[in-house]
């Protein structure tokens, strides 16, 4: 682990050079407030500024703000309206300013201000000064969860957001999976201050999850677009939306934090970050380090991480600022077993692995050779002994923000992603030979690396009632793919089965891709009035794979492209007045091949099957329309949007007749998807330090055609739902923080979802329930509980783990994967 720790840390100080940056808010702006009471100033800010402002009402309350007119920037013309007001930032993204009481100084102020918990502070900021969906989840909702939570787990609440997975942190990745509009976790873009993580899978071809790029306890607020992200969003395939999740900044001030959590399955985690303060020369670090240990609540095996962040920031002059930031990560994890609605009954809730060694290979012979398997199995290959994976990443970036002038101010950032994997499985099916140990149990491995490196350069320039924003994305990624047969000693139990295995006695691919990605964007905001906000802009995506086939029996080498230079989107907003908004918008994009064995293009069984495909298959689309209302004021904020999504190229794999190539696998563009529904959401603060928040979601998302795969049967799909897709999904919030004490219940229902496109296997709709409390006896020690699942149902939470299936009436397709029971986790921290 700290050979590799120390490895990794060099290779990103050679890397990425330390620059500088400024912020991106230095563009002038024209503001023209009038004096009034500060509530009524502030909101003028926020419109005239075109980004959502939080602030405690009740502590403004009697107090006037002086007229502010002139070209400021964002950064001055703020601090000028707040100056005397006793508020200070609390947490800022390029969308949303928080503000906060300003404390009265003690020693115990070195406590990180984008994680302190404050009463009048908004958990989730409903997308005002927005011309299209978007909301805004705080980093005070994040620290809420238990210390190594997902942030997907928070986005949750969100309309139209279902999140699940099969633990309770949402954290095993082969089973989190996010559903919005009827689309899926690689169906959506994210970034991490805005550096591409590609589509999160697990098997992922061209990034890494959140939660292996950021410690949880670094996280600062996150934004959801539901149906498209901001124009120049780096991801290639975000046509269902984006997630751009954000890290905090070191602090002004000298402080350690310390984290300890323990709860159910003996999981606990260990956390500490020191802030360095400001330094002679004017620079700030953090450094963060955690140990995770998740053990699982069924089967036996663990989920163990250790994982290291560093942020610098650093003023260089007045106009630009630099920021580097490093995460590395180690992690090892024992698989969920997926199961069958068949194998649940037959087996009960907690099935899932054996640990017996000696009985997986007695079940591994009976596989081989027949014979009857002993009670209570069914079927010999009904489980196995263990699978799961290694995962080490380094991301790193450097990102330049700078002031060119009073009127264009621009950043840019270049970033590193290197990532070594491998998945691994207790095979019964291909016996060790005896040169290799004899056991009838062999370990299948698929092993992986990623090498990408990219940068991002952006460019804002603000002309009169015109702000004009253009950037450019360039990434080359090196991914290398292969699968390869391990043997196992007989009779001798593996003493570590996660691992970096040598020495495999067969090898049955390895496969080298390539992928260039180039976008470019161009976009123009027009406060035509007062009251009235145009946008329109238009970005160009080309992104070429390139495949060569190293060991194969059946290679593939060749190149395949994903172009379109016309992908626009349009949007207006129009404030009513300081409460009350509108908007309505369009966009059009594009989602680029995936360069992989296992899912793609390439994944066709042959040279022929892909020759055959190339010339003609055609990108993934979506046309999105978006219309909706947002009402805010101190007290309540309100939004309701309609929207209506055309998916269009659908892919899908399926199997050529044997006439035409000899009966290969091969994708196929199937028809579209039309997806149209309704979501609402509300934040209340009915008392001090009381809050109530719901949201609910219909979404209709059903297959437009049927199939006709080439050289099978006509499928019936077309009217059908689409698969893991919920048509209702609600939730609902009640909070009380009054800063000393603090407690919050959620409750999240999804209803019934299908995971065969012939909606023939049903899954029922369920309801999650969770709590949170906590207490802070200081500035410098609080204590938090989480109770998760209190009623301890019992369901299915991710469903395809596996892929999806045409049809399974009698449930015994193994692609699910069962909810964790009710667990409950404590966590004390402390703070210097």
């Amino acid at each position: 682990m700290f050979k590799f720790l120390t490895t990794t840390a060099i290779m990103a100080v050679v890397a990425i050079p330390v620059a500088a940056s400024a912020q991106t808010q230095a563009a002038s702006v024209a503001f023209d407030i009038k004096a009034s009471d500060t509530a009524t100033a502030l909101n003028a800010f926020a419109r005239q500024a075109g980004v959502h402002v939080s602030f405690p009402y009740d502590a403004v309350a009697n107090r006037r703000a002086a007229a502010l007119r002139g070209r400021f920037t964002r950064e001055e013309a703020l601090r000028r309206l707040i100056a005397g007001q006793g508020l200070m930032i609390a947490e800022e993204t390029p969308s949303m300013i928080s503000l906060k009481v300003t404390p009265v100084e003690t020693p115990q102020d070195s406590i990180d201000a984008a994680t302190a918990s404050t009463p009048g502070q908004d958990i989730v900021v409903l997308g005002q000064g927005q011309s299209r969906q978007v909301q805004t989840v705080s980093a005070k909702a994040m620290a809420k969860l238990t210390g190594g939570s997902s942030p997907l787990r928070s986005l949750g609440r969100l309309p139209g957001v279902n999140f699940d997975s099969s633990d309770a942190h949402g954290t095993y990745e082969a089973a989190t999976q996010l559903s919005i509009r009827g689309f899926l976790t690689d169906q959506m873009g994210f970034t991490l201050d805005g550096v591409p993580l590609g589509n999160m899978q697990y098997r992922n071809n061209n990034g890494l999850s959140i939660n292996r790029a950021l410690l949880s306890e670094n996280n600062g607020a996150a934004t959801l677009s539901q149906g498209s992200g901001a124009l120049g969003t780096a991801s290639t395939s975000n046509i269902g939306g984006t997630v751009d999740f954000t890290s905090i900044d070191p602090t002004d001030k000298l402080g350690i934090d310390l984290e300890q959590s323990y709860g159910s399955a003996n999981s606990w985690r260990s956390f500490a970050r020191v802030n360095s303060g400001e330094l002679p020369w004017g620079g700030r670090l953090a450094v963060s380090y955690a140990h995770d240990r998740q053990g699982k609540w069924r089967g036996w095996g663990k989920q163990v991480q250790d994982q290291i962040n560093a942020k610098y920031v650093q003023p260089l002059g007045d106009a630009v600022n630099s920021t580097t930031f490093l995460n590395l990560i180690d992690r090892r994890e024992d698989d969920y077993n997926d199961v069958s609605l068949a194998r649940l009954k037959a087996y009960g809730y907690r099935f899932d692995n054996i640990r017996d060694f000696a009985l997986a290979e007695q079940l591994a012979t009976i596989v081989q050779n027949g014979g009857t398997p002993p009670a209570p199995f069914a079927a010999a290959d009904d489980t196995i002994y263990q699978g799961g994976g290694v995962r080490r990443d380094l991301l790193a970036y450097e990102k330049l923000d700078y002031a060119l002038g009073a009127r264009l101010s621009g950043f840019t950032t270049g970033y590193i992603h290197l990532d070594k994997g491998i998945g691994t499985y207790a095979s019964p099916y291909d016996p060790t030979p005896a040169a290799f140990g004899g056991s009838p149990v062999s370990v299948s491995a698929l092993r992986y690396a990623i090498n990408r490196k990219g940068v991002i350069s952006r460019l804002k320039f603000a002309a009169g009632d015109h702000k004009i924003e253009g950037g450019i994305w360039y990434e080359r990624n090196a991914f290398d793919q292969g699968s390869y047969l391990y043997g196992l000693q007989k009779g001798v139990a593996p003493s570590e089965f996660q691992q970096f295995y040598t020495n495999p006695f067969k090898t049955n691919f390895y496969n080298e891709y390539v992928t260039n990605t180039v976008q470019l964007d161009i976009s123009d905001t027009w406060q035509a009035t007062d009251a009235l906000r145009l946008n329109a802009g238009v970005k160009g995506v080309v992104s070429t794979n390139r495949a060569h086939s190293v060991v194969s029996t059946k290679p593939i080498d060749g190149s395949i492209q994903a172009k379109n230079w016309f992908l626009p989107t349009v949007g207006a907003l129009y404030t009513l007045d300081g409460n009350n908004e509108v908007f309505a918008d369009y966009t059009r994009n594009m989602a680029a091949f995936v360069a992989s064995t296992s899912i793609g293009p390439f994944s066709s069984s042959s040279q022929a099957g892909f020759d055959f495909i190339r010339s003609g298959l055609k990108p993934e689309m979506t046309n999105t329309f978006e219309a909706g209302y947002r009402f805010h004021d101190g007290d309540l904020q309100m939004s309701l949007t309609g929207y209506y999504v055309k998916f269009t190229n659908r892919l899908l794999a399926s199997s050529i007749s044997a006439t035409i190539v000899g009966n290969q696998n091969v994708l196929q563009n199937v028809g579209g998807v039309s997806s149209r529904g309704v979501e609402a959401a509300a934040n209340w603060k009915f008392a001090r330090g009381w809050s109530l928040y719901g949201s609910y979601a219909y979404n209709d998302a059903t297959y437009d055609d049927d199939v006709q795969p080439l050289g099978g049967a006509l499928v019936a799909t077309k009217g059908k739902q689409v698969v893991a897709s919920p048509r209702n999904v609600g939730t609902a919030e009640l909070n009380y923080d009054d800063g000393t004490i603090w407690g919050g219940v959620n409750a999240h229902y999804r209803s019934a979802r299908y995971y065969s496109y012939l909606n023939d296997a049903k899954l029922p709709g369920a309801v999650n329930v969770n709590l949170s409390a906590g207490y802070r006896f200081s500035r410098m020690f609080d204590v938090q509980f989480n109770l998760t699942n209190v009623f301890d149902k019992k369901y299915i939470a991710s469903t395809g783990t596996a892929g999806f299936v045409t049809s399974d009436p009698n449930g015994t397709y193994t692609t699910l994967q069962t909810a964790a029971p009710r667990q409950v986790f404590g966590t004390v921290r402390v703070h210097f």
